[in-house]
This record gives C-alpha cells, structure tokens and sequence, in this order.
C-alpha cells in the first residue's frame, strides 16, 4: 500500500523529522488559504499522484510547453493560477505510462533555500536479512539512472536489528552524504527516527529523494515516498485509513476483497492461474507468441468456485482484453472446481472473447469433461505451449 507525499511528511514529523510547513487541498478554492497560512514568500505546489517524476511530468490538457506537477510560485495568485492548472487535470510521468493519473489532490507547501539536494532511502536487504539505508550524494535525481551510470555514487548501511542505528551507523551514514557542521549534527536524530519509523510501521520502503542540506546548513525532508507491507496492515489502522483508492486500479482492489493476488499490465491477454511460477511462466510464453498479458492473477492453490468465478469476472471487466487464458495445474485446487467457476463466471458475466482453458493435475478429466459439457464456446488445450498458440491464434482471428 503507497501513501501520498504529504501523508508521507505528516507521518514522518511524528517521528520528529524536519518537515516543511504544508497544506493538502482538493479545491482550487482552498488554494488561495492554504498559501496564506505558509510563511511564504516562495511556495511549491506540488501534484499528488501515487507516481515518480512529478516535476518532469506533463499534463495531457495543457501545451507541451507547460511546466510539471511540481511547481514553484513567488506570489499567492501564483499558487492560484497552478492549482486551476493542475487540479482535476491528468499527468503523464515516466511512471503513469501514457495514460497518466488525474491530480485529484495538490500540496502547496513552503518553499526552501537548497545548497544540496541527497538520496537516502531504507528497505530490507535481502542480501543480509536487515533494513538498510541506501544513500547517495546525487539526490534529486532518477536514482537507476545513478545506479546505472555511476554505482559507487550509491552506498548501502546495513543496520544491526539488536543494536538499532548506533553513532558508528549515523556517522557511516554522514560521511557517505558528505555531511557536516549542522547537518551532520542534524543527522544524529534524523537518521534513527527513519530507521523507527520504517520498523514501527512495517514499511515495504521509505524514500526520501532529495533530502536537501539547506542554505542554513540544516537537514529537510523535501520529498517523501512509503510503501507499506500489506501482510502487516491490519496492526496499523492509522495507516489503513490514508489509503486513497482513487489512486489503485478499480480491479486490484476488487480482488484484494477476495484475497486475489492481480497486477493490472498493459496487454491483451488475460490469465489466470494457480501459482506465482507458473503465472510468470503463462506470461513468458504469450510474449513469446507474439502477444502481451493483460495481468498477472494467481487464485492460489486453495481457491474454491466462488474465489474463481470472481478473479474470471475481474478479468474480463478489462475492456483492454481480447482473449483469457486459463491455466492451471491442479494439485490443492482441483480441476473441476476450476472448471465449474469458470462456467458459473461464463455464465453470470458472458463470453465475448476467446476463452482458452489448459488444465492438468488432480480431477484434471472430470474437470475437462465439465467444460466439454458445458455448451459453452471454451477451447481446450492439451499443455502450454498448446493453450498460448492456440489463444494467439484466437485473438488474430
């Protein structure tokens, strides 16, 4: 689960880290208040879209030559006039892909004097087993390009579990960012407060790009970015209710209900399948016939009727799909339970397209003889490599 920026910031001064004043608005009307309520006199209206590379990001309404989803302004009717650009309209980010995401939300917050603009970050390193902050002196910036372009600009700090961030870890961490004087200082209470945070919320990922060194010589967040572990959400209703499905994809949420594990893609095929290997796999051999999946669906090997008619009807509510390939081995999951929610889903929803159905495993022939006998226009196929030929062929007709 993601949060907006300004959730990010509020949750974070929680923990005592040093934020900039700011004020959420969802009205061009409270534009205007919320300005005035900052010290001023420079501001930054910023979008608020679950995406990266807002500042470079373009809207679909305006000329190409309009300036990003994060903005400066010098004067109140400044912020004014970005907010009646900016809200209700939709923003392309290297991110959104071509169809961009609706600015439903702006934060207008006070602005900054920057001498230097850092990364820092703190995930779980599978590699060691800990959390650890990843930082870099190149803040600001797309970090895989960093990481791409020059990997020793980029230093990981694997923090000890028992021992927490210790002085020898923050000053690992300083001397990495070039830190010093009130910076530096700034740092001792920082960097533990991150590290807090991440653990005390159960955080997937906590990123604060740029942390910026200011004029003054002290530390501000100025970006921040958190994804929660949704494993661990129900320990943490204060979290659950920041939650802006505005911001998911209508399907995801509709199969989080039925505990569906669904990730919206860009294809034409849709796939359901049993497992997160074999998933991976379907998808691998529809690009290899030419075509794209339009999502990746694991039912999970316990799935009842029910759980697969919902995940056959989340499928074909995608108007993108021209063609559904069902593929599953059944060993928990039997074949025929598979088969009958399919038929229950076909039945309560309608077949508009090609339906190709490749099962294997337990009741795999009482499961074929169901479909068989269902009357119903379901292409049966004897392995992979049979089932995405033949819904490649299905969708070209």
């Amino acid at each position: 689960m993601n949060i907006h920026e300004y959730q990010a910031k509020a949750l974070l001064k929680g923990y005592g880290a040093p934020v900039a004043e700011g004020v959420a608005i969802l009205k061009v009307e409270e534009a205007e208040a919320a300005a005035k309520s900052l010290p001023g006199p420079l501001y930054v209206v910023k979008s608020q879209i679950h995406a990266g590379g807002r500042g470079k990001g373009k809207f679909k309404e305006l000329s190409p030559e309009a300036k990003g989803g994060v903005r400066l302004a010098k004067s109140i009717d400044e912020v004014v006039a970005h907010a009646k650009e900016m809200l209700g309209h939709t923003l392309v980010t290297a991110q959104t892909g071509e169809a961009g995401k609706q600015v439903n939300r702006l934060y207008i917050e006070d602005g900054a004097d920057i001498a230097r603009e850092l990364y820092c970050s703190l995930l779980v390193d599978r590699s060691v087993g800990r959390v650890a902050f990843v930082v870099s002196t190149e803040g600001g910036m797309d970090i895989e390009a960093v990481a791409h372009d020059t990997p020793e600009k980029i230093q990981t700090i694997a923090i000890d579990p028992e021992a927490g961030v210790t002085a020898a870890d923050v000053a690992a961490i300083s001397k990495a960012l070039q830190l010093d004087g009130a910076a530096a200082e700034d740092a001792k209470s920082l960097f533990p407060a991150l590290y807090k945070a991440f653990n005390e919320k159960d955080m997937a990922l906590l990123e604060v790009n740029p942390l910026i060194v200011m004029k003054d010589g002290h530390l501000r967040v100025l970006d921040a970015k958190m994804s929660f572990d949704g494993n661990a959400l129900f320990r943490h209703d204060d979290v659950k209710l920041l939650r802006d499905e505005t911001e998911e994809d209508a399907k995801e949420i509709e199969a989080s209900k039925w505990d569906l594990a669904y990730v919206a893609l860009d294809g034409n095929i849709g796939c359901m399948v049993n497992g997160a290997g074999l998933a991976m796999a379907t998808m691998d051999i529809i690009k290899l016939y030419g075509k794209e999946p339009a999502n990746f669906c694991d039912v999970g090997g316990g799935a009842g009727k029910e759980k697969v008619a919902a995940a056959f009807k989340i499928i074909t509510a995608d108007p993108k799909v021209e063609g559904i390939l069902v593929n599953i081995f059944g060993g928990i999951m039997k074949c025929d339970v598979i088969a009958e929610g399919v038929i229950a889903a076909v039945k309560e929803v309608g077949l508009k397209v090609p339906l190709v159905v490749r099962l294997e495993g337990t009741n795999v022939e009482l499961g074929k003889k169901i479909l068989n006998e269902s009357g119903l226009a379901i292409t049966a196929a004897d392995d992979l490599d049979d089932a995405a030929k033949k819904i490649v062929a299905a969708i070209n007709g």
